[in-house]
């Protein structure tokens, strides 16, 4: 071996002794480091910030898929211009994008044309029909935010194209569960002035129930939820956004059975986020003051159907009573982990929706298991390893 071909060896031992374990050792690093950073831009696979707003997660054969609506500039970002987004992901930190999960309609006709609203949609599976069900809060074109109505779609593949089913005013010509019977027939005044005590008590007493029975009650701001027995649920923002309105799903996920509760009953309770811990359902939920962020609710039931109570706002720390400027979406609950919660939130620009930014923080418990949020500029899926 000549001089040249020992100083090769050596470059080659010195690659192989030291260089090689450093680069591995960064590699290794820079997988366990990838973070997640609340309120900051979050670029897709393409560099360009996730487009799916007011949104949720379906965890399908160990793949995350985000969907959520697609905003564009402008004024008029707030409008359906183009559907729902959805993007796929193996960590919950790089997101791939997957495209158009729901497209709004070129018809002038359809309930999901074009300068439509639609907002909050989730997905959930149903194994019976082997279909994946899209719900989502749908505003007509043209009427604003009276119509109230929500819309259904369906698809054979996780990602899509899901096909535009029908768009309802839920439980119609059907009485909450326990609804007193005086109640049913019970007469208001015309001239009933409101937030007065009188219209407040008329409203408890089931008002807007009775002025929409025959049409089918108000859904705005919506969530799914899946129980243990696999019956589903759709929670929406009802009765003029006093009263929140848990509903049962039929066996396909694609219509409602008829059987539902009020809860909290004048509590202007919106933004409904749905999770279970230890044998009990907890809701993370909003006041409603438009776009602008209010104090987060935190309210538990022992069934899902049951009684909902207020605990507390469950943030705490700085910005504690605006949610740390953010309202809530969706609770994940991540596999592999125990009791791995992610609260999902929005931090609305509707000067510019496009510029949303998403706050998602790990849900933590204290001494008496109760659930709170805490803000963190940083941090990755190794918190729940603690």
């Amino acid at each position: 071996m000549n001089k040249t071909q020992i100083q090769l060896y050596k470059l080659k031992y010195f690659v192989l002794l030291v260089i090689m374990p450093l680069a591995l050792l960064l590699f290794s690093c820079s997988q366990e480091m990838k973070t997640i950073k609340p309120g900051e831009i979050w670029p897709d696979n393409n560099g360009v910030h996730i487009n799916a707003h007011g949104g949720g997660i379906l965890i399908d054969n160990g793949v995350y898929y985000w969907f959520g609506e697609h905003k564009v500039e402008g004024k008029k970002g707030n409008q359906a211009r183009v559907g729902v987004h959805c993007y796929s992901s193996e960590n919950l930190v790089d997101w791939k994008d997957e495209s158009i999960a729901l497209k709004v309609s070129d018809d002038p006709e359809s309930p999901i044309t074009v300068g439509s609203v639609i907002e909050r949609p989730k997905v959930i599976y149903n194994p019976k029909t082997k279909k994946y069900v899209m719900w989502f809060h749908l505003e007509l074109k043209g009427m604003g935010y009276s119509a109230a109505k929500t819309g259904v779609a369906t698809s054979d593949k996780i990602s899509g194209p899901y096909t535009f089913i029908e768009a309802v005013n839920p439980n119609a010509e059907t009485w909450p569960l326990h609804f007193p019977d005086e109640l049913k027939t019970k007469s208001y005044p015309e001239d009933i002035k409101e937030w007065s005590d009188e219209w407040i008590q008329a409203v408890k007493d089931g008002m807007f129930v009775q002025r929409d029975f025959v049409k089918g009650q108000m859904a705005r701001d919506m969530a799914l939820y899946v129980d243990d027995d696999g019956k589903a649920y759709h929670i929406h923002a009802s009765e003029e956004n006093l009263t929140l309105h848990i509903s049962e799903l039929n066996e396909d996920y694609t219509g409602f059975t008829g059987k539902y509760i009020r809860v909290q009953p004048t509590g202007h309770n919106e933004a409904p986020a749905l999770f279970k811990h230890n044998n009990k359902y907890y809701m993370v939920t909003s006041g409603c003051t438009g776009w602008a962020p209010n104090a987060a609710r935190l309210l538990v039931a022992d069934s899902i159907l049951g009684d909902w109570e207020y605990i507390k706002n469950p943030c705490i720390g700085d910005d504690m009573d605006l949610t740390f400027y953010s309202q809530s979406t969706y609770i994940l609950p991540v596999p592999g982990y125990k009791n791995a919660l992610i609260f999902m939130a929005d931090r609305w620009t509707p000067e510019n929706a496009i510029d949303g930014r998403y706050i998602w923080l790990p849900v933590q418990f204290d001494e008496n298991g109760t659930p709170y949020l805490e803000w963190m500029d940083e941090w990755s899926m190794d918190f729940f390893k603690k």
